[in-house]
């Protein structure tokens, strides 16, 4: 198929696209972009998920920051810059698979963020701030979690011009949380010595393997996001390509040096997820007032409490402005769909005041307070067993996500080979190839042991129980229903929004309305 040309891409797009995108806001800018991935790519919240792992987590880390960082970074460069539209991985699926898969992609891809914020993000913030500043239990403990989901949801409802600044500041963040945390490991290791690994700790295993992918891959994703508000930057094409590039190459130091940290100052056996990175980070500071009693209690007293309390509230505005960022890019995509007629058209209207799809952005804070009320109820009280199930249903309906959103790369340079390609990937299609084929590899494998783990660890004469992978205190029936269900739930959401866009897809533009807008929009699609 004949690649259409740059000029006639809007023919079959809706008037409602149209409409709505004329009240986009250009005021994204290089900076700004990478500041933005920052925030995207470098989550605070599941460094403790790869320390207690030990030195294996670290060693997984390094593997998959070249199998899959790397090509990943490449591949969403090309798309990013070379099909710079609103909505950013709804549309390379809508112009490579079509509206129907495009629409079944964006709803995974978009619920797994509410999910994600009112889960793991708001469970390791109430945690954080409990244990750093003042207990918090019934009434203000469940004021914390609605003001920390409301928060980030306003965030993004405000236009680009404010709310940028949200992740902006958020990045700055992380490199001085993680920067003072890194100088502290080192005075502590002066005073009082490490607990330290030797080589043979890092020797990679299978059991390990399955358990810290997921995780990791997890962790990487996030450079297609900026892509989502393509038309709200000012100059995409050039400016995707750099920041990748500029972000991406600090990522790796930013998930390594806490997680060797860690492994430094704690334990395997202490490290837990919900509060792997906090537990080291008491105890470092302990160096500035404080003391460790035997049993591995961590008071915190005069200078050291103080930093305490700041280095808590740091990591919570880190946790947030991770949530804002994705909600910010996420809704996005979700309201593109909209306004193509892939989804109700209520999601995709963009508010004239703010230039941003607040219907949507609602939406993700009420899913955000429902899974947050409904995973308090379900967790018994156990921080750290809500912490696990949360995230690994944020995780596996991200990863299922990508399964539709990778192969694009390869699709695109089939059917469209003349579009302009201010970036490629190195390689022609041989590159393209790899490039795609890795990152969906991770994508389905991570994807795979998210909802069955442990998978494998009892075949080929290998010794272990698979059951061991599964988060203490849960069945595997009972886990394997919390897992699936919400992906059923989400596909079956993205059927039923395709059927109700049914109406805004028979509201194609014309050809004098196209080439009355300055926008440049989708290519023709006649499902």
């Amino acid at each position: 198929m004949a690649s259409t040309p740059a000029g006639d891409a809007l023919v079959n797009a809706t008037i409602d696209g149209i409409h709505e995108k004329s009240r986009l806001r250009k005021s994204l800018r290089r900076f700004d972009l990478a500041f933005f991935l920052i925030c995207t790519v470098v989550g605070l919240d599941t460094i403790g998920a790869v320390a207690k792992n030990g030195a294996q987590g670290f060693t997984w880390l390094i593997f998959l920051a070249v199998a899959f960082f790397v090509p990943y970074g490449l591949l969403m460069a090309e798309l990013g810059s070379a099909f710079p539209f609103e909505g950013g991985p709804y549309v390379w699926c809508r112009l490579a698979f079509g509206r129907f898969v495009a629409a079944l992609v964006t709803v995974l891809y978009w619920g797994s963020n509410p999910i994600w914020l009112g889960g793991t993000l708001t469970i390791l913030a109430v945690s954080v701030f409990s244990d750093f500043v003042t207990p918090l239990h019934g009434p203000a403990e469940l004021g914390f979690a609605l003001a920390f989901i409301w928060f980030a949801v306003a965030s993004a409802i405000v236009s680009f011009r404010f709310g940028k600044w949200v992740p902006s500041v958020g990045a700055f963040v992380r490199l001085a949380v993680v920067g003072f945390f890194t100088v502290s490991v080192l005075l502590y290791a002066v005073r009082n010595g490490v607990h330290g690994f030797d080589a043979p700790a890092f020797a990679p295993g299978y059991a390990v393997f399955i358990a810290v992918v997921p995780v990791l891959i997890f962790n990487y994703v996030g450079f297609e996001l900026p892509s989502s508000a393509s038309e709200e930057m000012v100059d995409p094409r050039r400016d995707v390509p750099r920041a990748i590039a500029w972000s991406g190459a600090g990522a790796v130091l930013l998930y390594g040096l806490p997680v060797l940290a860690i492994l430094l100052v704690l334990p395997a056996a202490r490290v837990t997820g919900v509060g792997g990175f906090l537990d080291a980070a008491k105890e470092v500071l302990t160096v500035y007032g404080g003391t460790v009693r035997p049993d591995g209690t961590v008071t915190l007293t005069g200078t050291g409490k103080i930093l305490g309390a700041v280095t808590a509230a740091a990591f919570i505005w880190a946790l947030l402005s991770s949530g804002t960022t994705w909600i910010m890019g996420a809704d996005r995509a979700q309201a593109a769909a909209g306004f193509d007629g892939a989804a109700p058209r209520a999601l995709g209207r963009i508010a004239p005041r703010f230039g941003t799809p607040v219907t949507v952005n609602l939406l993700s804070g009420v899913v955000s307070t429902v899974v947050m009320l409904v995973a308090f109820r379900l967790s018994g009280g156990s921080a750290d067993k809500y912490f696990t199930i949360a995230l690994g249903v944020a995780i596996s309906t991200t990863t299922m996500s990508y399964l539709g959103i990778f192969p694009t790369l390869v699709r695109l340079r089939r059917t469209r080979p003349d579009e302009h390609r201010p970036y490629r990937v190195p390689g022609g299609m041989t590159g393209a190839w790899i490039a795609g084929g890795l990152t969906t590899f991770w994508a389905a494998v991570a994807t795979v042991w998210l909802l069955w783990p442990g998978l494998g660890v009892d075949w080929f004469g290998a010794s272990g129980n698979p059951d061991q992978a599964l988060p203490a205190g849960i069945g595997r029936a009972a886990f394997e229903l919390i897992q699936v269900v919400p992906v059923v739930l989400l596909l079956a959401v993205g059927v039923l929004f395709y059927v109700l866009g049914a109406p805004t897809r028979a509201r194609r533009a014309t050809p004098d309305e196209v080439s009355a807008t300055d926008e440049r929009g989708m290519a023709p699609d006649d499902r």
